[in-house]
């Protein structure tokens, strides 16, 4: 009887010690924090919109260091605003050093086709995407909302990339026509410049003329990825090649343009690689 009454109390110690353990653990665990999230209530675009905001090591609002800051468009924290964190932390590494300790500041996605994209004049787009053609209201809430909001709250300098894939590399294609002053540093990354059959890429833009003063660095990046949705053939490697082109044609000294095809990458895996090729192009170029 004895020796059951031990056993009972064995058993007991052993679910009473395995509980203190797992409290203790609860108590001490902490969350893993990446960044911070804000908000900004847009009258261009008559909604709240959620910024995920990656700071540097070091960052301190007191401190009179200020940052690049580097505009990701699809920055949901499902979407791409993790791993171009990553890129960019890794990268500024004081052992690694090979991009300047930056801001990251991604827009959280509402609706894509409605933000980057322009009017179109293809009918069965018209119908396929109801909600699509007004990436000007996008773009005026990034040049007269956010970039002075984020200019205002973080310890930014004047420098500013943004950063896009497909749809996203189509609006960035339209920023650096129309708007080129809002950046000074693009990466455009399988544009879908299939948009409206191609219109874009018949664009004129101070940028092609040799008065354009502002220093801007441009990065064009592609897969292997054929035909693009369209009734029309084209195929996404040949115009973004186009737009390459169309830009080294500029005559301004000012600009800056890099063709990267990546043959080994696609659609789906091609950001990565390329977000990583920029920064080399945009800090270690001639070295």
């Amino acid at each position: 009887m004895n020796k059951f009454f031990a056993l009972i109390f064995l058993l007991f110690s052993s679910v009473l010690f395995s509980q203190k353990e797992k409290s203790k653990s609860a108590e001490t665990s902490k969350p893993f924090i990446l960044g911070v999230i804000d908000e900004i209530q847009s009258k261009e675009l008559n909604e709240k919109r959620i910024l995920n905001i990656y700071l540097p090591e070091g960052y301190k609002a007191e401190d009179a260091t200020r940052y690049p800051v580097i505009y990701l468009l699809d920055g949901s924290a499902d979407e791409d605003f993790i791993h171009i964190s990553g890129l960019v932390q890794f990268n500024s590494f004081e052992w690694i050093n090979q991009v300047p300790k930056s801001i990251v500041v991604g827009i959280a996605t509402v609706d894509r086709r409605r933000d980057f994209t322009f009017p179109t004049t293809i009918e069965t787009d018209k119908k396929r995407f109801p909600t699509a053609g007004h990436s000007d209201k996008f773009i005026a809430f990034i040049e007269k909302e956010l970039q002075p909001f984020i200019a205002k709250k973080y310890k930014t300098t004047e420098s500013k990339t943004i950063i896009g894939q497909s749809l996203g590399g189509l609006l960035e294609t339209e920023i650096l026509f129309k708007k080129p002053s809002l950046f000074d540093k693009y990466v455009i990354v399988s544009p879908s410049l299939w948009w409206n059959n191609g219109s874009l890429l018949n664009l004129d833009s101070e940028i092609l003329k040799d008065n354009f003063k502002q220093q801007t660095e441009i990065y064009i990046a592609v897969g292997k990825e054929g035909l693009t949705p369209t009734e029309i053939p084209r195929v996404m490697e040949v115009d973004a090649n186009v737009l390459a082109e169309k830009i080294k044609a500029s005559k301004s000294k000012n600009i800056k343009v890099y063709f990267d095809y990546l043959p080994a990458e696609n659609h789906a895996t091609i950001l990565h690689p390329a977000v990583s090729n920029s920064f080399k192009f945009f800090y270690f170029q001639g070295q």
